[in-house]
């Protein structure tokens, strides 16, 4: 898998991140040593998080689809898990933010369930449109909090990012009615997922 493609960027956050706080559970300084060595390692070698896990589910014999697996996680994430992504400011609009954002995520990591009675995946796909257009709605709203116009600019940024993926997941549902190819649909969702994250971090880190 290509560093292009979200799985590599979403293994960390949705797959081990958990792990490490449930090992904190039991030993804290060998949960944040494995925490530092493993980030420390993402950072000098991105994509090491996707191989890691990607050669311990092949040495152990695991018949798993890494995009599936991991957008199902996606819906598991504890409220602990998601602080990177989660705005401390207190406006409404923030919080909002928080909320839609979360919202998107938990509909989409529905889909691997759903996608296979037609009925059902029809509605969630109604719902992800809806959820979309909430999130963005949002974001707009947050542009008058947005100190200065680089800010402004790196926000309008993620924004026109986040559509052109939106847009490239209408695409993908379309062509999955014709060929059939679910793992598409999967990875086309895991890039919202990421997108959605990149708005999150940039807001973030222009407003915090």
């Amino acid at each position: 898998m290509t560093m292009g493609e979200p799985t590599s960027s979403l293994v960390l956050p949705v797959i081990l991140r958990p792990i490490f706080s449930q090992l904190e559970r039991r030993d804290v300084g060998a949960a944040q040593s494995l925490r530092s060595a493993i980030l420390k390692s993402e950072q000098n070698n991105p994509g090491f998080c996707y191989d890691l896990v990607s050669t311990i589910v092949r040495r152990a014999d695991l018949n798993v689809n890494l995009n599936e697996a991991v957008l199902r996680l996606q819906g598991n994430i504890t409220e602990a898990d998601l602080n990177e992504y989660r705005l401390t400011r207190t406006e409404e609009p923030f919080q909002e933010l928080n909320r839609k954002s979360v919202a998107l995520k938990v509909i989409l990591s529905r889909i691997p369930d759903e996608i296979n009675d037609r009925k059902t995946f029809l509605e969630t796909i109604k719902e992800i449109a809806s959820a979309i257009k909430k999130l963005l709605d949002v974001v707009n709203e947050i542009g008058s909090f947005i100190p200065g116009v680089t800010g402004k600019q790196a926000v309008e940024q993620r924004k026109k990012e986040f559509v052109k993926y939106s847009k490239k997941f209408s695409t993908t549902l379309k062509e999955y009615f014709k060929e059939g190819q679910p793992n598409a649909v999967f990875i086309s969702a895991l890039f919202l997922i990421r997108q959605t994250n990149q708005i999150m971090l940039t807001v973030k880190s222009k407003c915090e």
